[in-house]
């Protein structure tokens, strides 16, 4: 007897081979019927036995494609008129988005064997991809996802590439990114005039590395946005991309040409593989432990320890990849501090002082992104996300949501983005950056209206910081104005608290959670600047329980980048004789009287970090976002637990003594002990002081979030130290860091009795 089901799918089920995937599965199972998309995700309507039809279900959710994630499943029995075969039909959109979009997909080993084999008429072509990999966010401008919807719509496909697309036998069957030398995207080398290098397509990235062996910048166009790229071995290139891209000190990534190479010249892990072969394929930090390479590191990784490296992720780098016998610096393609470039004429615009040749293509580029930057604790491989941009956005996976509002969050101002909820699902942008930089807050408001335009409505609640003078802040109240919408401001750290919350599904948990929430600065209840605190959350409420002892906060947003103010406002009598080494006596007078005038105090870990690398000479002058907090977990190379000492035993009338900390830590250093030990004592001593809170409020469960929570040696003492007595939470998907602001804010909007 032949019975007909309806099943649908949602989930990460659209640009990656789902329809014909269950095309060839139903002809497998020899079942009739249909497979489309909407705006909710997959149809599937099949006809045949009941045994057929339900093992073939059991086999798609258990095995479906490779880069799909299925969210939700649902099967059920329907009448419908008797089919005829099985088809593939074309997207119907009949009401509002309501998916997951689908982020960009490194190349896979198919596509890679495709465009190195002299045979195949892909031999040699850039944007080679499949249904299981290429760029999908970078290029879309509308859902659901189909060619028409994206910036490929511009190349139509050649009669070979249709028959690909047409093939149920092919990979390429039904593949929305299909395109080959024939009908798809050209590119062109030129010099930083705009004037053409002749060379054949077949000979193109052999001159492009002749030209970095021989110490030339070039800026290549990628498929989410330019690279900056030399040869990382060359110390003169490497320091000139650094004078030219204005950035002296902060670590460069490296490119290797392979994962052979890789392991030649560094110690990875199995943990390290699968992150630099995944199809998310971020940079990923690695140990320079037993280096054995020849790169520039003086250069590419200044009086660091560790090194950013990746695999090439797109037909573009392999290809440049295949032509090489050294690694590339391969950085955003921008001046520091602005947001990454995609456009050419804006490339050649503001690079053409920066880079010796430009490497351009002919695809639109919809959503710029940098590379994400992962990094696994030494000790037990957590992973930290620093930056969640290409191959992870726009979506927020692993999070219910529940709303019956169309709601907005604009974030922070540091390490900017852009969280929504139109529908059921939550999406969060690509990392946008600092909000200071014009061209970045041009790019924040581009990303909002592209949300809105995509989702095809605009959301009816802002939620934005608690400090009126963020960018965001003053943006959003721009757009409430303007559409009329209620507008919430929601404090920082308790939106840090939040996104950990929501990561966990802790909101309806019936433990009382305590919430340690440590970065450099944030707008708090009381006016003053916290960054050292600590909240408790249950049924629904958050509220401060304790924090760090408040400590000046001087000379306004020159504190954060002068870490020998941060020491200046914490240090005490004794420690007279350093800061006279660090300041002139005008200056000395200078910033005692504005301590003495303005009355902000701060709670900060982060300025705390801060002062503990300028007492111990570390760094004075922060030339990059936690550069003094970098250099600090840099000098620790393994510790020992049964070694380790606390600077703060007992707390003061509930709070943790910040001043009393340093000092013990400056009389521990004045003993002479190692700066490598007085910095594993100052971790040992923040990890301590977690569980004397914990056990003095009665807590058990404990989630951590905020910019300090990049210090995977400190996550690794945390979970040393409790993990047998106490649940430790931490961001999984998610950066630690303000990127995951806007996120919290919703949640906290959602769950915290703020209306």
């Amino acid at each position: 007897m032949q019975n007909t089901y309806k099943i649908l799918i949602s989930g990460q089920v659209q640009g990656v081979g789902f329809r014909p995937f269950v095309f060839n599965l139903a002809q497998e199972f020899l079942l009739k019927g249909s497979v489309s998309n909407d705006e909710n995700g997959v149809i599937i309507l099949v006809q045949g036995s009941d045994q057929s039809i339900h093992s073939f279900y059991e086999r798609l959710i258990s095995f479906p494609p490779p880069v799909s994630k299925i969210k939700k499943s649902s099967i059920h029995e329907i009448q419908y008129p008797k089919f005829d075969d099985f088809n593939i039909v074309p997207s119907k959109k009949s009401g509002q988005l309501d998916l997951i979009l689908t982020p960009d997909f490194a190349i896979c080993k198919d596509c890679q064997k495709d465009i190195i084999n002299q045979e195949n008429r892909r031999f040699n072509y850039p944007f080679t991809t499949c249904v299981n990999c290429g760029p999908r966010w970078a290029i879309t401008e509308t859902f659901p996802f189909e060619r028409e919807h994206t910036s490929l719509n511009e190349f139509s496909m050649c009669d070979e590439c249709i028959q690909e697309y047409t093939n149920p036998s092919d990979r390429r069957f039904h593949s929305q990114t299909n395109t080959c030398t024939t009908c798809g995207i050209d590119m062109h080398l030129v010099d930083s005039s705009g004037k053409k290098v002749e060379t054949s397509k077949h000979t193109l990235f052999k001159v492009i590395a002749k030209f970095l062996s021989e110490g030339k910048i070039i800026a290549i166009k990628n498929t989410s946005g330019y690279l900056l790229c030399c040869n990382a071995e060359n110390e003169q290139a490497v320091q000139e991309l650094r004078n030219k891209k204005n950035r002296p000190n902060k670590p460069f990534a490296v490119l290797y040409p392979s994962i052979n190479g890789l392991k030649n010249e560094l110690q990875v892990d199995e943990c390290h593989i699968k992150s630099l072969t995944s199809t998310e394929r971020p940079i990923t930090l690695i140990s320079l432990k037993n280096f054995k390479g020849k790169i520039a590191l003086n250069k590419v990784a200044p009086g660091l320890t560790q090194l950013g490296v990746m695999l090439p992720y797109s037909g573009i780098l392999q290809l440049l990849a295949n032509e090489l016998n050294f690694p590339i610096v391969a950085t955003s393609g921008n001046i520091h501090g602005s947001p990454i470039i995609s456009n050419d004429k804006e490339a050649h615009l503001k690079l053409n002082r920066v880079a010796d040749y430009f490497l351009n293509h002919d695809l639109s580029i919809v959503h710029p992104q940098d590379d994400s930057v992962v990094k696994f604790s030494n000790q037990f491989n957590v992973e930290v996300l620093f930056r969640r941009s290409r191959g992870y956005a726009p979506n927020l996976f692993n999070t219910s949501i529940t709303s019956t509002k169309k709601i907005m969050a604009l974030g922070a101002h540091l390490k900017s983005t852009i969280a929504y909820v139109p529908n059921s699902y939550v999406y969060l942008s690509q990392y946008l950056g600092n909000l200071d930089n014009y061209d970045v807050y041009e790019r924040f408001t581009k990303v909002i209206h592209d949300f809105i335009k995509v989702f095809e409505q605009r959301p009816e609640v802002l939620l934005v910081d608690a400090h009126s003078g963020y960018q965001s802040t003053l943006y959003g109240e721009e757009l409430s104005q303007e559409f009329n919408v209620e507008l919430y401001k929601i404090q920082h750290h308790k939106a840090h608290f939040a996104s950990v919350l929501a990561e966990h599904d802790l909101f309806e948990s019936n433990e009382p959670i305590l919430g340690v929430i440590w970065d450099g600065t944030g707008y708090g209840d009381d006016s003053k600047i916290w960054g050292g605190e600590f909240f408790k959350y249950y049924s629904n409420t958050i509220e401060r329980v304790s924090n760090f002892d408040y400590f000046n906060w001087i000379a306004g947003d020159k504190m954060s980048k002068e870490p020998r103010l941060s020491l200046l406002s914490l240090a005490s009598k004794d420690m007279k004789n350093i800061l006279d080494d660090k300041y002139e006596i005008h200056e000395l007078e200078i910033y005692e009287k504005l301590k003495l005038i303005n009355p902000l105090q701060t709670s900060s870990v982060g300025r705390l970090f801060d002062a503990v690398a300028s007492l111990l000479g570390v760094c004075d002058f922060n030339t990059y976002e936690g550069e003094a907090a970098i250099l600090l977990e840099n000098l620790v190379e393994s510790y020992n637990l049964d070694d380790c000492c606390s600077y703060c035993n007992t707390l003061e009338n509930g709070l943790i003594p910040t001043k009393k900390l340093l000092l013990n830590l400056f009389i521990d250093y004045r003993k002479g002990t190692s700066k490598e030990t007085v910095i594993i004592n100052f971790f040992y001593t923040l990890a301590t002081i977690v569980f004397k809170i914990a056990q003095n409020y009665n807590f058990k469960h404990i989630a951590f979030s905020g910019g300090v929570f990049q210090n995977t040696t400190l996550i690794d003492m945390l979970k040393e130290i409790g993990e047998k007595e106490y649940k430790l939470y931490f961001n999984i998907n998610l950066a630690p860091n303000d990127e995951n602001i806007s996120f919290g804010q919703i949640m906290y909007y959602l769950k915290c009795n703020n209306k």
